[in-house]
């Protein structure tokens, strides 16, 4: 049952205030600020994967890059192939390009899942720093794999020279294409707060917190863990991709340790297990970069100092700075 509560208070400003924010830009005509509402957003939807399998699940993964970027690829590559009409693998397996957001998103979802199924496999044997490292391995195994593809721009990228479609969407209209992004959001969201709310997430935090109470109860932690890295990876891995079509482009950079440890920095700001946290930390990361950023090539050290102060003074983020201690299920 729906309790009102401040962080549930907090959690409708934050989702009112990201959906006012590009209606007023464009009532203003503004669209560099409906733009940038997007890019919040896709920000956000890799965070709340993140926050799944980090927040509620314990497992600090630095390889989260390689869903996001596996994303961006399959976006890029498809409408690469669409756009010049040829066939991907034309010579080995003739399959043609496509610029329909679905399938790209399907795909998507089908490739990421199997990534994440081996890197899980291997990785979630190990726990703390081996876990990290692995991880991270995976990660950047796919980045320099991608660096000595020439046929897709190797270090160089990938223009996109068409933005996807979706059936009866103009999603080269800047409010259509947030709201796209925007719906998937709370989609992203939803299924983290059914997923956190039912038993599996009760197994998947007692995992975190005590493995071995949950195998004397039955149940392996470790098919709970795999599932929970699975499914965090396929919502971050549609973030590549809606991330891919934002900016027209896409590149090694997507696959890159310093794009994971972006994401986990939204999840941190925001709050750690909070369920709008990574949105809540996606914000204040843009806002830092583009505001303070336009004043100075320095910005970083102003995130640096807010990432250490919230990490000394506020271990729930900013969500937990307000509304207090986290709820857990």
């Amino acid at each position: 049952m729906f309790q009102l509560n401040k962080e549930n208070v907090l959690n409708w400003i934050i989702g009112l205030s990201l959906l006012m924010m590009p209606i007023t830009a464009l009532i203003l005509d503004e669209v560099y600020y409906v733009n940038l509402a997007s890019r919040i957003t896709i920000l956000a939807l890799a965070g709340v994967g993140l926050n799944l399998a980090l927040g509620y699940g314990g497992l600090v993964s630095f390889g989260h890059a390689a869903f996001f970027g596996l994303g961006g690829y399959v976006a890029g590559i498809s409408a690469h192939h669409a756009f010049e009409g040829t066939n991907f693998l034309s010579v080995i397996i003739e399959i043609p390009g496509s610029d329909q957001m679905l399938l790209i998103w399907l795909v998507t979802i089908i490739l990421c899942a199997l990534l994440a199924m081996i890197i899980g496999l291997i990785s979630l044997r190990t726990e703390g720093v081996y876990f990290i490292m692995i991880t991270l391995a995976f990660a950047q195994m796919i980045y320099y794999f991608a660096v000595s593809w020439p046929t897709y721009g190797g270090e160089d990228g990938l223009s996109i020279y068409v933005r996807n479609q979706l059936p009866w969407i103009d999603t080269y209209d800047a409010m259509t294409f947030f709201l796209v992004c925007f719906v998937l959001l709370i989609g992203g969201i939803y299924t983290t707060s059914r997923i956190t709310g039912s038993v599996f997430g009760s197994a998947l935090q007692t995992s975190r917190m005590n493995a071995v109470r949950l195998s004397t109860a039955s149940i392996e932690p470790l098919g709970i863990r795999i599932t929970a890295f699975v499914i965090s990876a396929v919502i971050t891995g549609l973030a590549g991709a809606l991330y891919a079509d934002r900016i027209g482009f896409v590149d090694p950079s997507m696959l890159s340790w310093h794009r994971s440890g972006e994401i986990m920095i939204f999840v941190i700001l925001g709050g750690v297990g909070r369920l709008w946290g990574p949105v809540a930390g996606a914000v204040l990361f843009v806002c830092l970069e583009v505001f303070i950023g336009g004043v100075t090539e320095r910005w970083q050290l102003f995130l640096g100092l807010v990432l250490l102060a919230v990490v000394l003074f506020a271990k729930g983020g900013l969500i937990g700075l307000v509304a207090g201690k986290a709820r857990h299920v």
